[in-house]
């Protein structure tokens, strides 16, 4: 555990740093700086990692868990999930030694309402990722004054301008891969000899829910393989303003 970690101590939201100032002392930090910052600005028991524990995943919970491993890390369980990936989850536990992981899942209720036959996905997946993410995490995000997540300027489209601070509403959202390579993932990957996700042998380069994910052929964009044939490139969790 980094030995800043007990020292920090929580403020209140009205106390946070401006994201214009944390952005801008952060923009050129290593990502295990960006995460320490975020511990030194809101406390660890207001920090939390959101993780798809998905292709990538194992890198930037690596710099986490290196730099804090009892930050809490939210999980988004939806329902439709590979098994590969809730197995690949408890891997990354142990193999990290991840202290604080928490599956979060949609309300039952919502499902019952708004996806009884678990059609959603197909007929109106904006609002299947609604109830399925979008919802539990708002939810899950509400005792917390920063988020840290991972996305990463050359996954392209709504993502290649993203800034390391971002302004979420109620809280602040940090990137700290936001400048990071595929090279430069591929170096933590095999430095640190993190396994891999189950389904990267099978041709799946970016994984999602099971109906709305699909392997990549050679030459397309990583995340091709999501929603494909819609215009739809998001779940929602990176556009909305949380509370």
């Amino acid at each position: 555990m980094n030995a800043i970690a007990p020292q920090v101590s929580s403020v209140s939201v009205s106390a946070l740093p401006s994201v214009a100032e944390l952005d801008r002392a952060l923009r050129d930090a290593s990502p295990a700086e960006i995460i320490a910052a975020a511990l030194k600005a809101v406390g660890r028991e207001k920090l939390a990692l959101v993780s798809s524990f998905g292709t990538e995943s194992a890198t930037l919970l690596k710099v986490m868990a290196d730099v804090d491993p009892a930050i809490p890390v939210i999980f988004l369980d939806t329902g439709w999930l590979f098994e590969e990936t809730l197995a690949y989850r408890d891997t990354l536990i142990a193999t990290l030694g991840l202290k604080d992981v928490r599956s979060i899942k949609p309300a039952e209720e919502a499902l019952s309402r708004e996806d009884p036959d678990r059609e959603l996905w197909f007929s109106d997946p904006d609002a299947c990722c609604r109830i399925r993410k979008v919802e539990p995490l708002a939810r899950a995000l509400k005792p917390f004054s920063g988020w840290i997540n991972g996305r990463k300027r050359f996954q392209g489209n709504a993502r290649a301008d993203i800034a390391v601070v971002e302004d979420d509403g109620a809280r602040l959202k940090f990137n700290p891969f936001a400048n990071v390579s595929r090279e430069e993932l591929e170096a933590i990957f095999v430095r640190a000899k993190l396994p891999r996700h189950p389904l990267v042998a099978s041709g799946f380069r970016s994984v999602g829910c099971m109906p709305c994910t699909s392997r990549t052929a050679e030459g397309e964009d990583e995340r091709a393989g999501r929603w494909r044939g819609r215009a739809k490139t998001e779940c929602g969790i990176h556009t909305m303003k949380t509370s």
